[in-house]
């Protein structure tokens, strides 16, 4: 049995910014507030403020900072991982308030076992570089869209190795098996970048700006996402 890589807690004295690390990954990153530094983060902030979601689903943890965001500004946050250990680090270190939900499970179990319909539903899930296998196949996309209420929207960060990867024009395509409406945010020209796939009450979204400032970092934040744009989904 292989052992987890090691996790790292990283304090920049500078600013006094927080990272997260597991092995070479960087799985958060924030302000000494528990504001993420990470512009897809923001990307997903503010997609989901648009859509005015007010009961929100998040499948993978990480250091928690976009449910940190979120819970600030009076969203209901369930934040589901198949690990115990992240939940810990995103109270600790990065300032995960108290009041979301936080359940150790299987994202794709969890929605399986039924329960409340949610306005969003975010997967932000990975070994390594890539989303685990199940959770991009269309039996899984119908358990989300199940558990979506009407107007609801599903959105899933994609790692991007360059402009050749069409990993995000995969899970695009699929998608839109089990939704009318899938759209694809994304930076093209840009390599190891994020992208996110989304489907759902989704056609009239614009592209994120930053709408929660860091202590640190605002500016490059803001031009990282003034770079994303939606584009057609490419074979």
């Amino acid at each position: 049995m292989l052992e987890a890589a090691p996790r790292v807690i990283e304090q920049n004295n500078a600013h006094g910014g927080v990272s997260y690390w597991q092995g070479t990954g960087n799985q958060s990153v924030a302000d000494a507030n528990g504001v993420s530094l990470a512009e897809y983060i923001h990307a997903l902030y503010g997609l989901l403020r648009q859509a005015g979601a007010k009961n929100v689903l998040m499948i993978g943890c990480g250091g928690g900072t976009l449910g940190t965001m979120l819970a600030r500004k009076g969203v209901k946050v369930t934040m589901v991982d198949i690990d115990a250990l992240p939940f810990e680090i995103a109270r600790r270190y990065f300032r995960l308030p108290a009041k979301v939900r936080c359940v150790v499970a299987d994202g794709g179990a969890f929605l399986k076992a039924g329960g409340p319909r949610y306005d969003a539903i975010i997967l932000d899930a990975f070994m390594g570089e890539k989303i685990p296998p199940h959770f991009i196949k269309r039996v899984f996309f119908e358990r989300v869209k199940a558990r979506l209420t009407a107007r609801g929207i599903f959105l899933i960060n994609i790692i991007v190795a360059d402009d050749e990867d069409r990993t995000p024009d995969r899970i695009g395509w699929r998608l839109k098996t089990v939704w009318r409406n899938a759209r694809l945010l994304d930076s093209d020209g840009y390599v190891d970048r994020n992208a996110i796939a989304m489907a759902g009450s989704v056609t009239k979204l614009k592209p994120p700006r930053l709408m929660m400032k860091p202590k640190t970092e605002a500016r490059s934040i803001a031009a990282d996402l003034k770079a994303l744009d939606f584009r057609e989904l490419r074979t």
